[in-house]
């Protein structure tokens, strides 16, 4: 009788890992830049001066605001994914408790549920 697997291999975290810290250091610097922009249209005092700018330079405020907030909460998720690799946890359904498949977890590096999970077929 064949064993089903619980976990994957410290190999297989390993790879996890190194996919998931090329994409915290992409969305950090995303981050840095969509906050770069914001200190430089907060400290652009021209901007503030012309009247008629002021209805699209507020859309790109706003607009890089929001990319920010959600950059910041990605990179949670992906630190998030990664304490759970350290703690060898990595890549179990949180409803099934069945691995997720690897296919989805390097697209989706921080998913903690399966797609059957996540579709509610559990």
């Amino acid at each position: 009788m064949q064993q089903v697997k619980t976990r994957y291999s410290d190999e297989e975290l390993a790879e996890f890992d190194a996919i998931i810290s090329i994409k915290l250091d992409e969305a950090q610097k995303q981050l840095d830049y969509c906050l770069a922009e914001l200190k430089a249209s907060a400290d652009n005092d021209d901007a503030k001066l012309k009247g008629l700018d002021d209805g699209v330079s507020g859309r790109e405020v706003e607009r890089l605001s929001a990319l920010s907030s959600r950059l910041q909460k990605h990179i949670q998720h992906l630190q998030n994914a990664r304490i759970r690799i350290q703690n060898k946890v990595y890549g179990v359904c949180r409803e099934t408790g069945q691995l997720i498949s690897k296919e989805r977890l390097k697209v989706v590096p921080h998913a903690t549920l399966s797609i059957a999970a996540k579709q509610g077929k559990r």
